[in-house]
């Protein structure tokens, strides 16, 4: 009797198949899309060069590091600028490493991604950078922006990196069935239309609060796409290689290190990991917040959070956060305060600075953490600030006109002593 019923059941989906088959259709469906332009895999990594300086037209990350101020060209490379005198800031080179956005600098040796590779670069000589290893395909997910109004065509690795896109018209052969009432559409392939000198000291630098990388003696924390963690040893510059990959359930967005904590700002909230083991961090707590983008800064007392809308992380609110750690299992909010739309933030003793987006940079005297905007010390309107490093009493800050730099030894008399324009379109 079983088998009769399985004999009988094979039939029946045997025949629903071949109706399934008769009744199958397509159609060629014909739009508008983001199509990837490719670039051979070999030359692309053959295409690290220096050059002359060059106008900075997008500025993104900073990164400082022995008198040395670099500041990256969204995508295209890192401009490199002797501040050894922050009053008189002075473009020397330019390092073309296509699809740049992050860096890192431990000794001599500069880390920056390059699309979906992690590339390590010899300074020594800072007129003659030397590529000195490639770990590949780090970063297997990076690719530039398109046009946001067009939806995006499939990548095809084998081709290359893709290193653009270019709006073209695309069609695509799709099967289309009927399910429930609702009509289906299976895509099934497509096809585009016209395709196409220093002395350096050892340790790291420090970057500003929107890093993506972070150095701890030898190990290099890096966010590989927003839910994974990976661990570079860099002993040895010129033989990388990754020995740990943690998967977290959020959207990671920045990354700060203070001792052997490791503090990681998401989408969603606070995360705080332990190096006791450099070579593997350990998850040792959280602190949730709304939904929203998240730098993060910290004194081992008190983590300094900003929060802002008009972005791909969502949210409603623009907001500092001040979270209590001294527990570091168990951090809390202590206080928030309302701001315009804060970037990124810095602290050095008892000063906190923030970049608030279009409304400027704004500096505070931090001691008290439930009084902060009502010690506020000084404010830079009209400048579109981004982020910002301060260190022994010069603030670098990256806007979107330039670099600026102030002098605040005398915090009564915080002072601007050089702003380095960007060029015009």
């Amino acid at each position: 009797m079983k088998n009769l019923l399985k004999t009988t059941g094979f039939f029946i989906l045997l025949i629903a198949a071949m109706t399934a088959c008769e009744d199958r259709r397509y159609e060629l469906i014909t739009y508008e899309a983001n199509v990837p332009v490719y670039m051979d895999l070999k030359d692309f990594r053959n295409s690290f060069t220096m050059s002359e300086p060059v106008e900075i037209k997008q500025p993104g990350k900073i990164y400082f590091k022995d008198g040395y101020l670099f500041v990256n060209e969204y995508s295209k490379g890192i401009h490199v600028i002797d501040n050894s005198d922050p009053a008189n800031p002075e473009k020397i080179a330019f390092y073309n490493i296509l699809g740049n956005i992050d860096m890192a600098i431990c000794g001599n040796i500069l880390y920056a991604d390059s699309y979906i590779d992690l590339v390590a670069i010899d300074i020594s000589d800072i007129n003659n950078p030397v590529e000195i290893d490639r770990l590949e395909n780090v970063f297997p997910e990076s690719v530039p922006e398109g046009d946001i109004w067009y939806p995006y065509s499939r990548v095809d690795s084998k081709k290359g990196v893709v290193v653009d896109w270019k709006v073209r018209t695309v069609t695509e052969k799709r099967e289309v069935y009927e399910q429930g009432g609702w009509i289906y559409h299976n895509m099934l392939t497509y096809t585009a239309a016209g395709a196409v000198d220093g002395s350096w000291s050892a340790g790291a630098g420090k970057a500003g609060s929107m890093a993506r990388f972070m150095l701890n003696n030898e190990f290099l924390y890096l966010i590989a796409h927003p839910w994974l963690l990976k661990t570079v040893d860099t002993e040895s510059g010129n033989e990388m290689h990754i020995v740990d990959s943690v998967e977290v359930s959020r959207d990671m967005e920045t990354l700060y290190r203070l001792g052997d904590k490791l503090f990681i700002g998401t989408t969603t909230g606070m995360l705080i990991y332990g190096l006791n083991n450099p070579d593997k961090p350990v998850f040792l707590s959280s602190y949730d917040h709304i939904t929203a983008c998240d730098p993060v800064v910290t004194d081992g007392t008190y983590a300094y959070v900003t929060l802002r809308t008009g972005n791909r992380c969502g949210g409603n609110q623009n907001l500092l956060e001040v979270i209590d750690i001294s527990s570091i299992t168990n951090p809390y909010l202590v206080k928030s305060y309302p701001m315009y739309n804060p970037h990124g933030l810095g602290i050095e003793g008892d000063l906190l600075f923030i970049c608030d987006g279009a409304a400027g940079l704004k500096i505070y005297d931090r001691t008290d953490p439930l009084g902060i905007l009502n010690n506020q010390l000084a404010h830079f309107p009209d400048i579109d600030t981004y982020d910002v490093i301060p260190l022994d009493g010069i603030l670098m800050l990256i806007g979107e006109d330039g670099i600026y730099q102030y002098d605040y030894t005398d915090i009564q008399n915080i002072v601007l002593i050089s702003h380095l324009l960007i060029a015009g379109e």
